[in-house]
């Protein structure tokens, strides 16, 4: 039983004098501290400002997305009015009049015959450039309305390929990731130093300042703000994927060739392409909705591991 006690005993010792070997002066700590934590501040806060400027250009992206999705559902509406008008001046000219034969012998009824006639193919005609006039206005707004649909998800398609780019590249890259992890490194042999130091008798109230504020690198998630980036980067990349088709598809549902396709097949694919760009739209608005939220909470993991790198940086001057 003994002899047990005295090897457990001899290990503890071994290992003490083992961990003791590794620890560093407070004087060498301090200065590994100084050079792994220095200057993290700086790299975070361009990491920041890209964030801002990201969530500022996918804003844009959802705006204009929406934009595009109201303009859509406006040229839906349009169109169907559109439609009726044309089924009005079709179903007027069936109710085109008829020419009454009139009986010879009777002068007096067929002059009034011959003037109600006129009064109706008078009548008859003002309705008719009433209706024409207003199919006219009708097709001037709904290809209008279709332009400035093309346009908007245009617009959204560029600022989605503009995040993507951003968010791909907006991440801790290799280096700035090892630093961290040496910072924290340093900080817990800089601990191991102060406790030996305080045996020792040294004054350690600013290496035990310093090391509390830049131990706070343990308690951030750090990989928070390459994950948000990755998905701010999908999200976008979606996004112009289904803005590029959808401009496309808006752009090829107001060409001229489509729309001037008055068949029954050719009314059916105008009416397809259309709800389809539609459709598109509100996606690609969808993508860059959650390419805007990415880059949003991605600011504030890096605020949260900026703040402790600047607490940490102010305490090393």
């Amino acid at each position: 039983m003994y002899k047990k006690f005295f090897i457990f005993v001899g290990l503890i010792s071994f290992c003490f004098e083992s961990h003791a070997a590794e620890v560093l002066s407070l004087d060498d700590a301090l200065r590994a501290t100084y050079v792994a934590c220095k200057g993290i501040d700086k790299e975070l806060a361009d990491l920041k400002k890209m964030a801002g400027i990201n969530t500022a250009v996918t804003a844009v992206g959802t705006g204009l997305g929406v934009g595009a999705v109201a303009t859509g559902l406006a040229k839906a509406k349009t169109d169907n009015l559109l439609a009726q008008k044309y089924q009005e001046m079709k179903d007027l000219s069936y109710a085109a009049p008829v020419y009454v034969d009139t009986v010879s012998e009777e002068d007096f009824l067929n002059a009034v015959n011959n003037r109600l006639n006129n009064i109706t193919l008078t009548t008859s005609d003002e309705i008719e450039k009433e209706k024409q006039a207003e199919i006219d206005r009708l097709e001037a707004k709904s290809k209008r309305l279709g332009n400035w649909r093309t346009g908007l998800l245009a617009g959204n398609t560029a600022t989605n390929v503009a995040g993507a780019i951003i968010a791909g590249n907006n991440k801790l890259d290799k280096s700035l990731q090892e630093q961290i992890d040496d910072c924290k490194t340093a900080v817990k042999y800089l601990q191991d130093a102060i406790i030996v130091a305080r045996l020792d008798g040294q004054d350690i109230t600013e290496a035990k300042q310093i090391q509390s504020v830049c131990a706070g690198f343990e308690y951030v998630d750090i990989s928070k703000i390459n994950k948000r980036a990755t998905g701010a980067m999908v999200s976008s990349v979606v996004g112009a994927g289904t803005g590029a088709v959808g401009t496309i598809t808006s752009a090829l549902a107001n060409s001229k060739k489509i729309r001037n396709d008055d068949s029954e097949k050719g009314i059916k694919k105008e009416k397809n392409l259309n709800t389809a760009s539609n459709v598109l739209a509100t996606g690609a608005t969808v993508s860059s909705a959650t390419a805007t939220i990415f880059n949003a909470t991605q600011i504030k993991a890096i605020k949260d591991v900026a703040s402790v790198a600047q607490q940490c940086s102010e305490v090393l001057q």
